[in-house]
């Protein structure tokens, strides 16, 4: 990112020029943080499960003027991400400046009753798709051509440091998360590639809703959650502010 004297905060900053791939950006804080990136100048690329949410966020952002492509993925997928990995790398001429890894999945249900499948699909939605897009990134940030370096920024949740009952697969892959990015922060260093993490607490998007539906199924565990949820409330634009500054 470069800065430039005076005016407002456009004014002031500009990602004239970078590149950067957003997972997750067809609703919440990953389309929020597009349209930042984008706002800021970034060429950007989105993906998302959902194709018909994509193609009508896409037409939007044109509608503003913002550079912004998008494609069809599961992270949970490997091959998927592999494809993803491959549609960056031509659409941006073999360099990406940032990458955010925001994609996740929120998964309610008592500690006993989570199964097997249940777990592989939580780690490899929120966890696994994080490092294994870092490592597909690795050669395209190496190329980045602004602000010195790579970026990697990692969307982790105030549910990687405590303990909520109901939500345990969620908090082990977003604690999971935070080491991750501390360990690829400190490898990483030498290729002056940056790595961070951001962990709100709740922001109001659709996710939430999921946290609500279920309270009234599971009452006790829940509601509890989110009550202690509730406490770390922000929305989208007021976070997006604050995770652009690592970019």
């Amino acid at each position: 990112m470069m800065a430039a004297a005076g005016g407002s905060r456009e004014e002031r900053w500009s990602l004239a020029g970078a590149t950067a791939l957003v997972t997750g950006g067809s609703k919440g804080i990953g389309h929020a943080i597009v349209e930042e990136l984008a706002g800021f100048g970034a060429r950007v690329h989105t993906c998302s499960r959902n194709a018909a949410e994509l193609e009508e966020c896409r037409r939007r952002w044109a509608d503003k003027g913002l550079r912004v492509t998008v494609s069809v993925c599961d992270v949970a997928v490997r091959a998927d991400r592999e494809r993803l990995m491959g549609m960056v790398r031509d659409a941006f001429d073999g360099k990406l400046d940032i990458l955010v890894n925001n994609a996740g999945q929120l998964f309610l249900a008592a500690a006993a009753e989570c199964t097997g499948e249940d777990y592989e699909r939580v780690m490899a939605t929120n966890l696994e798709s994080s490092f294994h897009l870092s490592q597909l990134a690795h050669p395209l940030l190496l190329r980045a051509s602004v602000a010195g370096g790579g970026s990697v920024v990692h969307i982790s949740s105030i549910a990687s440091y405590l303990g909520y009952p109901g939500l345990l697969l969620y908090c082990i892959s977003k604690g999971g998360m935070n080491q991750l990015t501390r360990s690829l922060a400190a490898e990483w260093a030498q290729d002056k590639i940056r790595v961070n993490c951001v962990a709100p607490g709740t922001v109001t998007t659709d996710i939430l809703k999921q946290v609500s539906a279920a309270s009234t199924r599971q009452k006790k565990e829940s509601t509890y959650a989110l009550s202690i949820f509730e406490r770390f409330f922000t929305s989208p634009p007021e976070f997006n502010h604050f995770s652009n500054s690592l970019s």
